[in-house]
């Protein structure tokens, strides 16, 4: 596996793989790689962090040997973004447990708000690297 920062999502979520365009857009030094929770790299490493195999709720950021989950994984990776992005991580200072209580709302009701795809995205040739399929 890679020592880059690992991104899980959902990869049939609209929400999810606009966000994934989005960091790919914004993270100017190409540091992050890419996974889908139901690929097989997604699952090893879900299971490799004792993490839920069946919940596809969570975005999910493996980095230096941790894995954090929804607000926090989230605010991390923006954290890392250039651009107006980053000043996200202020709301760092509110308590993780009530930062997941929206997080979650969005989360169970993503494909209701932003629809969902039939399969997961396909990188281009030129992101395909940065994909771990």
């Amino acid at each position: 596996m890679s020592s880059d920062p690992i991104i899980l999502f959902d990869g049939v979520c609209n929400l999810c793989n606009g966000a994934v365009q989005y960091v790919i857009k914004h993270d100017k030094r190409g540091i992050f790689k890419f996974a889908s929770l139901q690929g097989e790299p997604g699952q090893r490493l879900l299971k490799q962090y004792n993490l839920p195999v069946n919940s596809l709720n969570s975005f999910v950021l493996i980095q230096d040997g941790n894995a954090y989950t929804k607000s926090t994984a989230a605010l991390m990776v923006a954290k890392q973004l250039n651009g107006v992005v980053k000043s996200l991580n202020v709301f760092r200072v509110i308590p993780a447990f009530i930062r997941d209580l929206v997080y979650n709302f969005i989360a169970q009701n993503r494909y209701r708000m932003f629809g969902r795809k039939e399969s997961c995205i396909i990188p281009s040739p030129d992101l395909r690297a940065r994909f771990l399929n």
